[in-house]
């Protein structure tokens, strides 16, 4: 899939059905001249539902339609006859998708199962026939209800991508490189910041045939958690990893300081990220020779205590098979 076509958000406007008017018919036929109320039913306006579809994997197909309108319900007719309810209109989606109202912002719910349902505007109701109303001082009304307006809306689909592991780390990291090395997956590499605007997915192969789901999220950077740098586009597919690979070059200017940047911009824009599993991987070292990798392994032990660390290189290879032993070990814990 290339990066135009991964759409993970679109603002869609949605309307659902009229109810049905009801009848004020009153009964007639050949030997009765003045029969009673019969009138039926006014069938129920269409719903617009959400409906959840495992084979999707981007909101792309809405880039072609924004509007979705249900139909209206039927009217209702003689012998207590009902209206036939409105057609319902349905929105597929991939699971991970968080449905929003556009004006208040509120999540209104997730999608998160194949074949999932949810109704996210109500059709109106139908109105009653005459046939209701008949009491024993009237025993003929003339009237009806008529059918409850449909509702008109906006609302925002949000794809949150759902893989095992996720990709952290600033721009140029070299998390592209990895996800290239590691997968099948070819995703756009080059020496430059934000290369990356959308996420990439590639399927992970594991010894015995298994196999696990990584997510190449964009760079991460200072002030994300506040919306800089697109922070909150990108941030929002963090949440839906199993484990996080946090990413930092060998070259960087300090390790340490790096991750610890790193991990809170997740604590200030979800503090729950923090709770995942967690994995530092110092990429790039194809650059280094054994002694100095020996040297920075002795610097780091005291700073990276409490999470495991492994040095790799995508070019070279150096510690991958290694990476995929820890990170199938994380997320079978």
């Amino acid at each position: 899939m290339t990066e135009g076509n991964f759409v993970d958000y679109v603002k869609v406007h949605i309307s659902s059905g009229n109810g049905g008017k009801g009848s004020a018919h009153l009964h007639r036929e050949k030997y009765v001249a003045k029969g009673g109320p019969d009138g039926g039913d006014g069938g129920r306006g269409g719903h617009v539902i959400v409906k959840g579809n495992k084979n999707l994997w981007t909101l792309y197909h809405f880039k072609f339609q924004r509007h979705f309108k249900a139909g209206h319900g039927e009217h209702g007719g003689k012998s207590r006859s009902t209206g036939a309810d409105g057609t319902d209109v349905y929105m597929e989606v991939p699971l991970g998708t968080v449905v929003r109202d556009t004006e208040t912002n509120k999540i209104l719910f997730e999608i998160t199962e194949d074949q999932e349902e949810k109704i996210v505007l109500e059709g109106g109701m139908g109105g009653r026939g005459n046939w209701h109303f008949r009491t024993a001082t009237n025993q003929t009304p003339r009237y009806a209800q008529p059918g409850i307006s449909g509702q008109d809306t906006q609302v925002t689909l949000e794809l949150k991508v759902l893989a095992d592991v996720g990709l952290v780390g600033f721009p140029n990291a070299g998390k592209s490189t990895l996800l290239a090395a590691m997968t099948s997956a070819k995703p756009k590499i080059a020496d430059y910041e934000f290369t990356t605007l959308k996420p990439n997915l590639g399927i992970v192969e594991y010894r015995d045939f298994k196999s696990f789901v990584m997510a190449d999220i964009p760079g991460i950077i200072e002030g994300a958690a506040e919306g800089k740098g697109l922070g909150h586009y990108f941030l929002r597919h963090i949440e839906r990893n199993a484990t996080l690979l946090f990413l930092i070059p060998a070259d960087s200017k300090d390790i340490s300081q790096e991750y610890n940047i790193l991990l809170g911009e997740l604590e200030r824009y979800n503090p729950e990220l923090l709770d995942k599993n967690r994995l530092v991987a110092i990429s790039k070292c194809d650059m280094l020779d054994a002694e100095l990798i020996e040297e920075m392994n002795e610097d780091m032990k005291e700073d990276f205590k409490d999470v495991p660390y492994l040095f790799i290189s995508s070019v070279s290879g150096l510690g991958i098979q290694e990476l995929k032993d820890r990170l199938w070990t994380l997320l079978n814990e």
